[in-house]
């Protein structure tokens, strides 16, 4: 029952118990609140010890606290708010009036027995266990990319070469070349070839033209020139539009020479790049190549880890199951504490004020002692002077005195103080004291205390079975790494490493070639830079020496050797362009054909595709190797490692291995719950009172109410009135009579006896007495106090017999079940990360696609693009030779000094060639 639970049985009852005393001033309707109905019907004294358990000792931690202050006997605790304890007191005074002693005891024990007779308190929560560490991912080299330098001339080589080959990807040429490695291709395919290849032919085919006609063209005008034909007689006709067409053929040199020369520089910043790049290939390939090394090391231990973590769930289990003595043990005390704890209180406090009442009655026998002695000396002394007075009043010569003689029989003391009940109630507080509740406290103590030793003796055999089905549990999940195709990985592994070596080994030999590779380019970058040189002297010393009104024969060795410059620019243009030539073309080929087959469907995630096509490379087939019921594509592959997925979904591994069979562990742990459903944790029964305790304690309880201290007020009011003053002034007056001195001096001496006797009563009888009805009524109080301290007593104690009795078992049963789930739980919590672990996390193959990238980057992005970049300009400028050519050799005779003259008289005015100015200083 909850503490809700338990305030409406509370109300529930108070409700009923309309039939209270008057003097209460008790009114209930069905109208009042729960806490208004308990506060109007009991006192806040009474309510709050009937109803504040429910709600104060409820919580865990007071349970704990208040069985440690039970068990060690500190200071006095409180289990309930603080009351008005005059209140408390007034209720207790109006108990022999009334009957509320056994009305409130009755409501107590109903209570207490509904709240936890009836109940058994919820069971503790599992402590979470420690959730299992993240996988340790690698630190990946950072791969090749992409370089705004290398690719300067990218773009338009590019659209040079889609130009060239417009036509798409061509798989079903290469699948057929596949298929037919081995066969002579018929003539259809070698025309389907052709015609896809009809861009770089017509290429090609101009490049033999220019290959075959440029060195033939240049012997021929060499034979030419030399027979005096083709411009090589020494002889130009003067005309008027001369000077025009020197400013026009130099312009067009000049803008020739120009393209030539942004050519060149194209050729040495693209040699240059490829020089780079081949420079960094082999440190970009070894970072690629250690990327892949890591991954295909850090899979497997990442599988491990995630075995090995099973190790640890079992020996966490296994530590537990070790501790369950003190583990089950203490949350079995734990549910016994709530409605124990109250009891042992109550029995504790029972204790004190037993030692208490017994101190208090000790106190009062020595003080009943004291005062009888008191009593008795005075007394004697009163019998005394009683007896000289009668001895005066015999004197013959005592006059009158024979009056007085009646106030002899008033001179008397009560000699015997008695409280006549208090030897019953002593009895009483004796039979109370042979409980020893002291006693009673530490068995209960020790019957707690030997819980979890018992459930460790108890579970001893339970707890080696369930170890031996941890173990195949272990072994169980460590299949995992038995299934998994791991082995491959290292064999890819050894293959990278073979790679590493031979890339190790052959890098001296690729950097000897690219260093002849990069000289011959120079030199070929070299000598069209000569041509362009030899263009750019001539342009500039040919207008520097030229008088334009001079006759042509008669012209400056300035303008001469500008036009001899301009002819070596053409001779060297014959000499090496076919030359040239050739390189580009078969360079073109390559790199064109390189780019188009291989770098453009790469970029485009098309030649993944391609090579995926069934039958291309027989050997091909992931699935099979792996083992798996179906084939695994290598774009599918790249698809997933791009989005950085695990291999488990990217080589589906699921296929392979049932991971949900593998991380079952269902049979083993309902075996587990098997054997502890069978295991019984027997706890012997423990009687918190025996009935003669409790019969002792209503005996008790019984003879406490009937202190009965009327009689002792009786004799103190009797010592009270005694008023010895009045006989003694009688026996002075009675002295003035008397004619013998003698007579006289005894009356008075007398007189002075009583009057002593009267201050003796007044300052020790008197505060005597008023000490020991202090005591008295002290011992009425504390009477009253423990009876009600018994009946919560037995309140607490029937009600935590009950509740031990009925749920002791029920709650052994509850406990044990919820610690074995609690262990359980870590292996499903085990199992749960392990799935997703595996599945979600284990080998993202992000590294893998960077690889594939990385190895594009470098072969096409920074090889092929420079390569193709080289070709195209040293092309380009190949081409524009041809009207550098032409344009050099027609200049050249404008500068030239002529050996025939040609006199022109027609006195026009002729535009002045522009030519350079010399500066002297």
């Amino acid at each position: 029952m909850t503490q809700s639970a338990a305030l409406v049985g509370c109300n529930s009852l108070c409700y009923k118990m309309s039939w209270f005393p008057s003097n209460h001033n008790v009114e209930v309707f069905s109208t009042f609140t729960i806490s208004s109905a308990v506060s109007i019907i009991l006192p806040p004294c009474v309510s709050a010890s009937l109803c504040s358990s429910f709600f104060v000792l409820s919580p865990a931690a007071q349970r704990r606290s208040l069985w440690h202050e039970v068990i060690a006997p500190p200071v006095q605790p409180s289990l309930s708010p603080p009351v008005d304890m005059g209140l408390c007191d007034s209720v207790r005074g109006h108990r022999s009036r009334g009957g509320a002693a056994a009305l409130v005891a009755a409501a107590g024990v109903l209570l207490l027995r509904l709240s936890l007779a009836q109940s058994v308190p919820p069971p503790t929560a599992c402590p979470a266990a420690a959730a299992p560490g993240g996988l340790t991912q690698p630190e990946y080299q950072k791969t090749a990319k992409e370089d705004g330098s290398v690719g300067f001339m990218a773009s338009l080589v590019q659209s040079f070469l889609r130009t060239v080959q417009p036509n798409p990807f061509p798989e079903d040429l290469i699948l057929e070349i596949a298929n037919n490695l081995k066969r002579q291709l018929n003539q259809e395919f070698t025309k389907e070839l052709l015609v896809y290849e009809v861009g770089f032919l017509v290429c090609a085919a101009i490049g033999v033209l220019y290959i075959v006609l440029m060195p033939v063209t240049g012997f021929f005008l060499a034979c030419c020139r030399c027979c005096g034909n083709c411009g090589g007689k020494m002889y130009q006709k003067q005309t008027p539009s001369l000077n025009c067409h020197r400013v026009t053929l130099y312009w067009t040199a000049f803008v020739t020479t120009v393209i030539i020369l942004a050519g060149n520089i194209c050729m040495f910043k693209s040699n240059e790049a490829l020089k780079v790049s081949v420079e960094q290939s082999q440190e970009e390939l070894n970072r690629t190549v250690e990327n892949i090394q890591s991954f295909l090391s850090i899979v497997p231990q990442q599988i491990h880890y995630v075995v090995n973590e099973s190790q640890g769930t079992v020996q966490n289990v296994s530590r537990n199951l070790d501790g369950i003595g003190p583990q089950l043990g203490n949350e079995i005390q734990d549910r016994f504490r709530g409605t124990v704890n109250p009891a042992l209180h109550s029995v504790t406090m029972l204790d004190r004020e037993t030692v208490n009442i017994s101190l208090e009655l000790n106190h009062l026998n020595s003080s009943v002692v004291q005062l009888q002695s008191s009593v008795n000396r005075l007394q004697a002394n009163l019998t005394a002077v009683k007896n000289q007075i009668n001895n005066t009043f015999s004197d013959p010569n005592c006059m009158l005195c024979k009056d007085l003689q009646p106030e002899l029989q008033k001179l008397t003391l009560d000699t015997t103080i008695t409280v006549p009940s208090l030897k019953e109630f002593q009895s009483a507080v004796d039979e109370l004291n042979k409980t020893d509740l002291k006693s009673k406290i530490k068995e209960v103590k020790g019957f707690f205390d030997s819980i979890p030793p018992r459930v460790t003796n108890e579970t001893k055999d339970i707890v080696q079975r369930t170890k031996q089905l941890l173990g195949n549990i272990e072994t169980q999940i460590s299949q995992v790494t038995k299934d998994l195709p791991l082995s491959k990985f290292t064999n890819v592994s050894e293959i990278l490493n073979q790679l590493q070596r031979d890339i190790g080994r052959i890098t001296p030999e690729v950097q000897r070639f690219e260093h002849i590779r990069w000289g011959v380019c120079v030199a070929v970058c070299s000598v069209v830079l000569l041509v362009v040189v030899c263009n750019f002297l001539g342009l500039v010393l040919g207008p520097l020496g030229l008088t334009p009104k001079a006759n042509p024969s008669a012209r400056s060795g300035t303008s001469d050797w500008g036009g001899t410059f301009l002819m070596i620019g053409a001779g060297f243009s014959f000499l090496f362009s076919w030359l040239f030539m050739i390189a580009v073309l078969l360079l073109f080929l390559v790199g064109g054909n390189v780019f188009t087959l291989l770098c453009q469907p790469w970029g485009d995630k098309q030649l993944l595709k391609f090579i995926d096509t069934p039958g291309l490379i027989p050997e091909l087939n992931i699935g099979a190797t792996l083992g798996l019921k179906s084939n695994i594509s290598i774009s599918g592959i790249y698809r997933d490692c791009k989005k950085n997925q695990p291999l488990w979904t990217t080589l589906h591994l699921y296929e392979l291995i049932n991971l949900d069979d593998l991380l079952n562990v269902t049979k083993y742990t309902d075996e587990i719950k098997q054997h502890f459903e069978n295991t019984d944790i027997s706890l012997s029964t423990i009687n918190l009172l025996s009935p003669e305790v409790k019969n002792q304690l209503r005996s008790f309880s019984n003879k406490a109410t009937k202190i009965d201290a009327s009689a002792f007020m009786q004799q103190m009011n009797n010592i009270s009135r005694i008023n010895l003053n009045e006989t003694a002034n009688k026996l002075d007056q009675l002295a003035v009579f008397q004619t013998n001195s003698d007579s006289q001096n005894q009356l008075r001496k007398e007189a002075r006896d009583l009057r002593q006797i009267q201050t003796d009563i007044d300052t020790i009888i008197m505060p005597q007495l008023e000490n020991l009805n202090s005591s008295i009524q002290s011992l009425g109080s504390t009477a009253e106090k423990i009876n009600g301290t018994i009946q919560e007593v037995l309140s607490n104690v029937g009600a935590a017999q009950d509740f031990l009795n009925t749920n002791t078992t029920q709650i052994v049963k509850t406990e044990s079940r919820t610690f074995l789930d609690c262990q359980l739980g870590y292996f499903i919590n085990y199992v749960d990360w392990a799935n997703v672990t595996i599945t979600q996390q284990v080998g993202r193959c992000g590294p893998v696609a960077g690889a594939v990238d990385s190895i594009e980057i470098i072969l096409c992005s920074y090889i092929v693009e420079s390569l193709n970049a080289f070709w195209f300009s040293l092309g380009w400028c190949m081409i524009f030779f041809i009207p550098s050519i032409i344009f050099s050799i027609k200049l050249s005779k404008y500068y030239r000094r002529m050996k025939y003259s040609d006199e022109y008289d027609d006195h026009l005015i002729m535009s002045q060639i522009p030519r350079a100015q010399m500066k002297f200083t």
